[in-house]
């Protein structure tokens, strides 16, 4: 288009001036009124009181008024009514409008699958609930995650089929001022490199993102405590915390919120709370510690080293008191334990002694973790042993470096996702007002190549 269309002509085809005889562009127009004095009918999306929730995208979910505020006036004071959320399309029209086409008609927003969108720009939540067939407040309900016993199975599922299908995410900023809320989540992990806490934060995501929520990772090495704040003021930048494979007390610095009755909290694997505590989502560590401890005296072996993660959190306490019944319950001593950080060269280190120290050598190292039992294989080849020939070894997690190492580890398969989601859940109710139950997950011993028969 040319460089002079926006300027407007007198009758005789000169450029209309402004007050200092510049081309006048609605400078000096009467609010309200467009540039040839006709009333302007404002899109529905820019009615006063409009929430900002539904989106930037500025026009009429049914783009009706673009049309509207072209017809002239009849009367100075009688505007042009838009036409109703009912007016017949034509065959094939299934959404709002859309933004202009190439050609100054209106098409389907890219990526919608062909369904249209109201004001050209991001899709609103009006957009939704004309896709889906349901009212705004049943978009909101349902993607605001409290739907049920409101609205049923199929309606809520056609509404998110209907989100997914136009792109649509909700203004979390506006909701926020709006409720209160940051719709965030901080999730707390002793390491950002441990794959396990990348699958707890995989399913937590999942769950937070079905229910318009944000995650946010944060690291305590330690594990134990005290958290730092990472906000300076917790409560002004989060709705509430999940720990993953913490002590309960490691938390107090970002979730009592200053005494007032703090920020909601949820426990994962850190074991049993106290009846007024936070809810928590436990793994049944102590049964994959007797299935593993099981698995190997029924291969023959009775000299077995526990390779114990040296960090003083429920989890782990929990291996080793699962450790010491089983054998004691197979008329065994303890096992013999070497304690070291959660790393592959202190884990060797550890296999070490525990191979070369005095008395018998153990047939079978029992290791906390993957990432100790590959420590523990480096070392048993070191001293010129086989695994699983003359040293079966043991992990707990199941990490995609389980079937990297040669021979394929047996180890415990953790549902680190699941756990994840779970947590989620369980801070989500708490955010509803509703309680939320302790739940244990079970685990699995998954047999592969590093055990064997004990050698006679």
């Amino acid at each position: 288009m040319g460089a002079d269309v926006n300027h407007r002509t007198d009758a005789g085809g000169r450029a209309a001036p402004g007050g200092d005889g510049t081309p006048d562009h609605g400078r000096d127009r009467e609010p309200g009124r467009a540039a040839d004095g006709t009333a302007r009918v404002p899109a529905r999306g820019d009615a006063p009181g409009r929430s900002a929730e539904h989106g930037s995208g500025g026009a009429a979910g049914h783009g009706a008024a673009h049309h509207a505020d072209r017809a002239p006036a009849r009367g100075r004071d009688r505007r042009p009514q838009p036409p109703s959320g009912d007016t017949p399309r034509a065959p094939g029209d299934t959404g709002t409008a859309g933004a202009p086409g190439p050609g100054g008609g209106r098409g389907a927003r890219p990526g919608t699958g062909g369904r249209e969108t109201g004001g050209g720009g991001r899709p609103t939540s009006r957009d939704v609930a004309r896709v889906a067939g349901v009212s705004q407040a049943t978009v909101s309900l349902v993607l605001g995650g409290k739907w049920r016993g409101r609205v049923s199975e199929r309606t809520a599922r056609a509404v998110r089929e209907a989100a997914g299908e136009l792109g649509y995410r909700p203004n979390l900023a506006a909701r926020s001022l709006r409720l209160g809320r940051t719709r965030t989540a901080l999730l707390v992990v002793p390491s950002l490199t441990n794959e396990y806490f990348a699958r707890v934060y995989t399913g937590a995501a999942r769950v937070a993102d079905a229910h318009g929520f944000g995650v946010v990772l944060y690291p305590n090495p330690e594990g134990v405590g005290p958290a730092r704040d990472p906000f300076g003021s917790a409560r002004a930048a989060i709705d509430g915390v999940i720990a993953s494979s913490m002590a309960v007390g490691a938390l107090t610095g970002i979730a009592d919120g200053g005494g007032d009755g703090g920020l909601p909290l949820v426990m994962l694997d850190s074991g049993p709370t106290a009846p007024d505590g936070p809810p928590a989502v436990d793994l049944a560590i102590g049964d994959g510690i007797r299935q593993t401890v099981r698995h190997l005296l029924a291969l023959g072996h009775r000299r077995i080293a526990h390779l114990a993660a040296d960090v003083d959190t429920w989890t782990f306490r929990e291996r080793a008191a699962a450790a010491a019944r089983e054998m004691a319950a197979a008329g065994l001593a303890r096992p013999r334990t070497e304690r070291c950080a959660l790393a592959v060269g202190p884990a060797r280190e550890a296999a070490l002694r525990a191979l070369s120290g005095p008395g018998p050598r153990p047939t079978a190292l029992l290791c906390d973790g993957d990432v100790l039992a590959a420590g523990a294989c480096k070392a048993v080849r070191e001293l010129g042993l086989r695994v699983p020939a003359e040293v079966s070894v043991t992990g707990f997690d199941d990490l995609a470096m389980a079937v990297a190492l040669d021979p394929e580890l047996t180890t415990v398969r953790l549902p680190a996702e699941e756990v994840g989601a779970q947590g989620m859940r369980a801070l989500l109710a708490l955010l509803d007002g509703r309680s939320a139950e302790p739940v244990e997950l079970p685990v699995q011993l998954v047999v592969r190549g590093s055990t064997a028969r004990a050698p006679a």
